[in-house]
């Protein structure tokens, strides 16, 4: 009987550590593959504050990368608009968020978490053109990165130093 017991309690165990594994990283492929297709209306309208491209912090990490273009630009009344471009994509994980840092060279975590950071929101899609909104109180000289962060697990995913226009 006590065998009995501690096989149950065992695979009860086993089956919800199993469970949550699975959930975490089977989630964003079910709920998060789409390709975003957002497009910024009157680009050619608008002005460019500042531009970016994305890179793979620890080339060793074959999980924790991204790639592609970022854009900032004026949103005329209302801030500023970040755009993440059509070539835009990162390795699928839970919980990304886009943030704003002060640094202009983010390499590792350590430096992301020294940083002052303003939370964008949770990134919409893996792949493909997606916009945030900066609020227009937001002093957006003060911060020189756009940050790809796992806020799940605390990992940078990818940085962008900003160059100004």
């Amino acid at each position: 009987m006590k065998k009995i017991l501690i096989s149950l309690v065992a695979g009860g165990v086993l089956g919800v550590a199993v469970g949550f594994a699975l959930g975490i990283f089977v989630y964003p492929f079910w709920f998060l593959t789409d390709v975003a297709m957002e497009q910024v209306s009157d680009r050619d309208l608008r002005t460019v504050a500042a531009a970016g491209k994305f890179v793979h912090a620890n080339p060793s990490d074959p999980v924790h990368w991204g790639r592609g273009s970022v854009t900032i630009f004026e949103d005329a009344g209302s801030g500023w608009l970040l755009h993440l471009e059509q070539d835009f994509e990162v390795g699928p994980g839970p919980r990304f968020h886009v943030y704003l840092v002060d640094r202009d060279s983010v390499q590792n975590n350590a430096d992301f978490k020294a940083s002052e950071m303003v939370d964008l929101g949770r990134l919409k899609a893996f792949k493909g053109g997606q916009s945030y909104a900066i609020a227009s109180d937001i002093d957006l000289a003060r911060y020189k990165s756009v940050v790809i962060w796992c806020k799940e697990f605390g990992v940078l995913i990818s940085p962008a130093t900003l160059v100004t226009s």
